[in-house]
């Protein structure tokens, strides 16, 4: 069987597309992160495949939880999505869609691993050194992590840039041991 991320793929780039022209990116960008929420939320998951509920009943479920936060267009991508029993991948078709939306605005998503909480100032600082690095606008993402004892471990992409002292430790020992 194939993964969720295949399977959201192809849900991800027509959502994105249809999104794109009509120009409301940040509208569906806003739309998919609720939806995807209340796909995650008690017991939604459990009614999303269960027997008992007729798919439009589905569908109901989460166009009356997102109120007026999803246009028509939005309510039709979730029709389809409940008519081909795709309603539970709509976490991953978030994800994927948010990359799109990255990559047609050059933006990067960094994930800045910290053993200690950052400053405005800080964060400010790593932002725009990142934006150089990339060459990109960069979406920051920072969070805090006690087991790195000092440093921090930067995430975009493909790229993983260590600079904790936990790395740097585990780097020398390495070194002694070869």
């Amino acid at each position: 069987m194939l993964n969720r991320t295949t399977l959201a793929r192809p849900y991800a780039r027509a959502a994105f597309l249809a999104a794109r022209e009509h120009d409301m990116l940040e509208r569906w960008s806003g739309s998919l992160e609720l939806a995807a929420q209340i796909a995650l939320q008690d017991p939604v998951p459990g009614l999303i495949g269960s027997p008992r509920l007729t798919r439009e009943q589905v569908v109901k479920l989460f166009t009356d939880t997102g109120g007026d936060q999803f246009d028509q267009r939005f309510v039709n991508f979730l029709r389809t999505l409940g008519q081909y029993r795709r309603l539970a991948l709509l976490p991953e078709i978030h994800a994927q869609f948010q990359a799109l939306r990255r990559e047609a605005e050059a933006r990067v998503h960094v994930l800045v691993s910290s053993a200690h909480p950052m400053s405005d100032e800080e964060a400010a600082y790593m932002s725009e050194r990142l934006r150089k690095r990339f060459g990109r606008e960069v979406d920051l993402e920072v969070e805090v992590d006690a087991s790195l004892i000092g440093g921090a471990v930067i995430r975009a992409q493909d790229q993983v840039i260590d600079g904790s002292v936990r790395g740097q430790l585990e780097r020398l020992a390495r070194q002694v041991a070869a």
